[in-house]
């Protein structure tokens, strides 16, 4: 299978997810670009994010994470769920910082896939990583679309 012809299945894939995403849409998030094996999305820091310590709260920042992981590892069309993640907050996240988080496969064998979490700042400042282990549990997403 070509590169073009991946990445076509990969955005497919991302547009069915999207249409009912309501958690990633009511947050705010924005999915920047999706291609076989990653996922860029990005979400600014809102009012309603940040808790008792004037910071983003960690959940926020994980949801983003997760959001991409989701992304990037169901765009082979293959339904993929989570089967595990850990995240590691390395600095604080502010009100109106706008956050991108950047996924990638690390290992995709069978039902089974590993994938890492890269959430920056704007800046390019390390906010947080994520690791994240995913299991295909069956079907398409796009059925008219070739799974790759």
């Amino acid at each position: 299978m070509t590169g073009k012809t991946a990445a076509a299945v990969a955005t497919a894939a991302a547009a069915a997810m999207w249409r009912d995403d309501r958690a990633c849409q009511a947050l705010g998030m924005e999915l920047m670009s999706v291609d076989l094996g990653c996922a860029e999305m990005a979400m600014t820091v809102q009012e309603n994010m940040v808790n008792g310590h004037g910071i983003c709260h960690g959940g926020y920042i994980f949801t983003l994470a997760d959001s991409a992981f989701a992304y990037a590892c169901n765009s082979r069309n293959l339904v993929t769920v989570a089967a595990g993640a850990r995240i590691d907050f390395l600095r604080p996240a502010k009100l109106h910082d706008r956050l991108v988080a950047s996924a990638r496969v690390i290992h995709q064998g069978g039902r089974s896939g590993v994938y890492d979490v890269a959430v920056d700042d704007e800046a390019g400042k390390c906010i947080a990583r994520f690791r994240g282990n995913s299991v295909t549990v069956g079907g398409a997403l796009v059925e008219e679309a070739v799974s790759v």
